[in-house]
Formats: structure tokens, C-alpha cells, sequence
């Protein structure tokens, strides 16, 4: 039974597939053990293997912490922004904060 509710408790609890273009994108919410929740973005692209003559999915994976949503959402505006507009948008600084709330990455993926 505890195994099971580990398991469970690792879960994804809320996921949305973007399809755009040759590439997909699944944001993922998932908790951890320790019921701290933390975002998976991962891009899956699918390509061709001439070597084997078939197709698979290329994914990469990023780990976004609740911690540093503000962080990376003001990192994603001012890149979008620049695209956008030409314009260098004024840069930010941070404190130096590597505390990730008790998150291990063990507990991650799982």
C-alpha cells in the first residue's frame, strides 16, 4: 500500500500538449513526495533514423520550481519581448537563491 501511494503521489496532476509546427510541447505539473509541485516542460520532436529507416521522438526536458516561476516567466517576457520589438528590455537582477524547498531530485520524473 505505501509503495502504491508513492506511486500515485508522483503523478502527473495537470499536463497540456502544444502541437506547433514539427515540435510538441507537454507542460506537466507533477508533486513530489513531499507534495512540493514543480512544472516539466518537455519538447518532443519527431525525426527520421536513415541508419535504422525508421522514425522516433527527440525529447528534451526542463524542471521549472515553483520558486522560480517569476524568475523564468520575466526571463520568457524580455526574450519575446525583444523578438518582438527590436528593443533590449531593461535587465533584471536577482538575489542568488538556490533553495529549491525541500524539492530532491529523486523525486522528480518518477
Amino acid at each position: 500500500m505505501e509503495e502504491n501511494d508513492r506511486t500515485e503521489s508522483r503523478e502527473d496532476v495537470f499536463s497540456r500538449a502544444v502541437k506547433a509546427g514539427k515540435r510538441t510541447y507537454f507542460f506537466d505539473v507533477k508533486r513530489t513526495r513531499t507534495d512540493q509541485y514543480y512544472i516539466t516542460i518537455t519538447e518532443s520532436k519527431r525525426e527520421f533514423d536513415n541508419a535504422q529507416g525508421k522514425f522516433f521522438y527527440k525529447k528534451h526536458k526542463l524542471f521549472l520550481y515553483r520558486e522560480d516561476f517569476e524568475k523564468f516567466g520575466d526571463g520568457l517576457k524580455d526574450a519575446v519581448s525583444f523578438i518582438e520589438t527590436g528593443e533590449v528590455p531593461p535587465e533584471r537582477h536577482y538575489a542568488d537563491d538556490h533553495n529549491h524547498s525541500g524539492v530532491e531530485f529523486d523525486d522528480l520524473d518518477k
